[in-house]
């Protein structure tokens, strides 16, 4: 189902628990233009990461970490990537295989049509799309920026917990009228971050994510992300 409401449940109206979690889910959105002029308090972030503690982990092993980052310290960790970027030292990284599988190559390849289409941006100019992906490594204007790590020793199973930390603070985000985007893009600079923010060598960058007040009328705000319906991704197997 595409997400078309707007990105901040600011406008809900009085709701039940079960619709306000309806709406929280179906309103949020991957923000990538944050306002300005309006600053998050770290009060504020304390009380959704409270929030998002509270997520399920295998065995309660919580193995996340998340390092939080504004003013001088969040320019300097992007000016820190930016020139990786821009002096060619930034290490080659995918995070998907090569080929990634069809139907999910699909989907890719409709996101990016859309993505560049909002920006104003042709698909073949690559120029404008790198400056588009180094704006990651400025949390695309966001007053605050996260960088979430976890164990080099643990196997994948465990960065499912990370996945559901990220979705537990990306709601509680939302219910309080503060919008995100969660990026992998972050993963690609695993040691120069761990350098820049003295990480103990056990810690892994996970991904990045931006966290502020979207600007609400931005094209790039406002996609309509289709959705697999049920029927699509779902078997059901012993109901009647």
């Amino acid at each position: 189902m595409p997400n078309d409401a707007s990105c901040t449940p600011s406008a809900a109206p009085e709701l039940g628990t079960a619709q306000m979690f309806d709406h929280l889910m179906r309103t949020r959105r991957s923000v990538r233009s944050y306002a300005p002029d309006r600053p998050v308090s770290q009060a504020l972030v304390q009380q959704v990461l409270s929030t998002a503690s509270l997520a399920p982990s295998n065995s309660n092993t919580q193995p996340w970490q998340l390092h939080v980052l504004a003013g001088d310290a969040l320019e300097a960790l992007g000016a820190t990537l930016r020139r990786a970027c821009e002096d060619g030292t930034a290490p080659a990284f995918s995070h998907f295989p090569d080929p990634l599988p069809v139907r999910m190559a699909a989907h890719q390849g409709d996101f990016g049509a859309r993505y560049y289409a909002t920006l104003g941006i042709d698909r073949t100019d690559a120029a404008a799309r790198n400056a588009q992906t180094a704006r990651n490594y400025d949390f695309f204007g966001a007053p605050v920026g996260l960088v979430l790590t976890t164990h080099r020793d643990l196997h994948a199973h465990s960065w499912m917990d990370c996945g559901l930390f990220l979705q537990s603070l990306m709601l509680a985000a939302q219910a309080q009228g503060l919008a995100t985007c969660p990026q992998v893009s972050f993963a690609r600079f695993d040691l120069l971050i761990g350098k820049h923010l003295d990480l103990p060598a056990d810690e892994q960058v996970v991904c990045g994510m931006s966290l502020g007040y979207a600007v609400a009328d931005a094209a790039v705000n406002r996609m309509d992300m289709p959705r697999r319906a049920v029927g699509d991704f779902a078997r059901f197997h012993g109901f009647d």
